[in-house]
C-alpha cells in the first residue's frame, strides 16, 4: 500500500513538472517573433551586386506571402522601387490592375499602382510602384497592406515597423 502511494505521488510530481516545463516553453522558448526583413544580394551582372529586401510575412487567413522591396532600373538616375507580393500558387489569385492600399499606424491611406496590370506572370504574383510612396511612409511605423484579390474584400498583410525601417535603409544607405 505505502509503495502504491508513493508511485501515485510520483506521477503527480512527473506531471506537474511535465506541466511546467511545458507552459514555460510556450511561453518562453516557442513564442513567434515579429517577422524580420532579410537584406539580400544578388548578382545583377558580373561584378555588379544589387541587394532586396525580403521577409515572409502570413496573411489574416494564415497563408504565407514573400514581400521583396527592389530596386529597378539601376541604369537610370531614377531608379524604381517595386514591391513584389507572391502568395502560394492556387490559394490566392491578385486582382489586376488594382492599386495595392498602403495603411499607416495615423489612418493615412496611400496607393501603390500595379506594375503587372497586363502581364503578371502568375495569377499569385503582384508587383507595385512605390517610388513615390515610400517618401511618404514614417520611417519607424508598421504598416497595413491592403492585397487587392479576385474574389472577396482585400487580405491585409500587417508588415511590422522593422521591416518598414529596413526598407528605407535600403533606399537610403545602399545604391
Amino acid at each position: 500500500m505505502n509503495m502504491c502511494r508513493k508511485k501515485q505521488k510520483f506521477q503527480q510530481y512527473f506531471w506537474r513538472c511535465a506541466l511546467i516545463g511545458f507552459l514555460t516553453l510556450t511561453v518562453c522558448g516557442w513564442s513567434v517573433e515579429e517577422a524580420h526583413a532579410l537584406l539580400r544580394q544578388h548578382h545583377d551582372s558580373p561584378g555588379v551586386l544589387r541587394y532586396h529586401s525580403q521577409v515572409s510575412i502570413k496573411d489574416e487567413n494564415g497563408y504565407a506571402w514573400q514581400v521583396l522591396l527592389f530596386k529597378q532600373n539601376y541604369k537610370s538616375a531614377v531608379k524604381d522601387l517595386r514591391l513584389r507580393l507572391v502568395a502560394f500558387p492556387g490559394v490566392v489569385e491578385l486582382a489586376h490592375p488594382q492599386p495595392l492600399l498602403i495603411e499607416t499606424v495615423e489612418g493615412k491611406l496611400l496607393t501603390a499602382s500595379d506594375a503587372y496590370a497586363l502581364t503578371a506572370p502568375a495569377p499569385n504574383v503582384g508587383e507595385y510602384e512605390l517610388t513615390d510612396v515610400l517618401a511618404k511612409l514614417p520611417t519607424t511605423d508598421a504598416l497595413k497592406l491592403y492585397v487587392p484579390v479576385s474574389f472577396g474584400k482585400p487580405l491585409v498583410l500587417n508588415i511590422p515597423n522593422t521591416v518598414v525601417t529596413e526598407w528605407q535603409w535600403l533606399v537610403t544607405e545602399i545604391d
